[in-house]
C-alpha cells in the first residue's frame, strides 16, 4: 500500500470517528417512548438509556403490585429496544460504503 493511500485511509478513519462522536452526542438528546398495558405505563428515555420519565395510569395504582411492576419492566424493555433500533439506524448510515468485513460491528 502506498504512503498516500495509507494517509487517505487515516484521514477517512478520523473523519468517521468525528462523525460517530457527533452522532453519539445527538443520540443522547433523542428520546424514545416505550409502552406496556396498551399505553397504561409509558417510559421515556434517551437513546443513551437515560430514563427521563415514567407515566403510570392512575387506574393501575389500586391494582396488584406485581402486575404493575411487570408492566413497568415491560415498558422499560420496550423503550430500550426502540433506543437500540434508533441508535443502530443512526450509526449504520455512518459506516455505509466502508469496506468492513461481514459481521464486523463497531462499538456503539
Amino acid at each position: 500500500m502506498m504512503k498516500g493511500q495509507l494517509a487517505g485511509l487515516m484521514k477517512q478513519a478520523q473523519a468517521m470517528q468525528d462523525n460517530m462522536k457527533k452522532a453519539q452526542d445527538q443520540l443522547a438528546l433523542v428520546e424514545v417512548e416505550g409502552q406496556s398495558g396498551a399505553g397504561l405505563v409509558k417510559v421515556v428515555m434517551t437513546c443513551k438509556n437515560d430514563v427521563k420519565r415514567i407515566t403510570i395510569d392512575p387506574s393501575l395504582l389500586s391494582d396488584d403490585k406485581d402486575m404493575l411492576e411487570d408492566l413497568v419492566a415491560a415498558a422499560v424493555n420496550d423503550a430500550i429496544r426502540k433506543a437500540e433500533a434508533t441508535s443502530q439506524e443512526k450509526m449504520s448510515g455512518l459506516t455505509a460504503g466502508l469496506p468492513l468485513p461481514p459481521g464486523f460491528k463497531l462499538p456503539f
